[in-house]
């Protein structure tokens, strides 16, 4: 039972770890098992969506629009790394909305958002640091 809870462990630092950016891959780490019913050629793909930043109202626009998540991220980490890619202060509050018209709950996996609410083969996410919908 204690192997069970390091290798917990050792999971979410790997998750913190690759917190800074969406688009780091993981090299160092040893490929995961598929399950059976998946495609391995189509595997990578399935692991990682795109997701396109749009700024509004007073919010900083990012150069890089496009970004490649992994669908297991909450909608909170997707937040924390725009605050630290604008270099927000930690007094100002980020906004993400979806379609322009309601704000996600922050445990969301961005994953089920794309299922949902995807157009394109992009989700397209607003950011802004004051209210704007919903």
């Amino acid at each position: 039972m204690s192997n069970l809870h390091s290798s917990n462990a050792d999971t979410f630092a790997k998750m913190s770890d690759n917190a800074d950016s969406p688009t780091e891959t993981q090299k160092e780490e040893p490929p995961t098992q598929q399950p059976p019913n998946e495609d391995s050629g189509t595997a990578d793909e399935k692991k990682k969506i795109d997701v396109l930043l749009k700024a509004v109202g007073d919010a900083p626009i990012m150069k890089t629009k496009k970004w490649s998540v992994e669908r297991g991220r909450t909608v909170q980490s997707l937040s924390q790394f725009i605050s630290r890619f604008l270099k927000l202060e930690p007094s100002e509050q980020l906004f993400i909305y979806v379609n322009q018209s309601f704000a996600p709950s922050p445990d969301q996996e961005v994953g089920i958002l794309f299922e949902c609410f995807s157009s394109d083969g992009k989700l397209v996410l607003h950011y802004c640091k004051s209210q704007a919908w919903g």
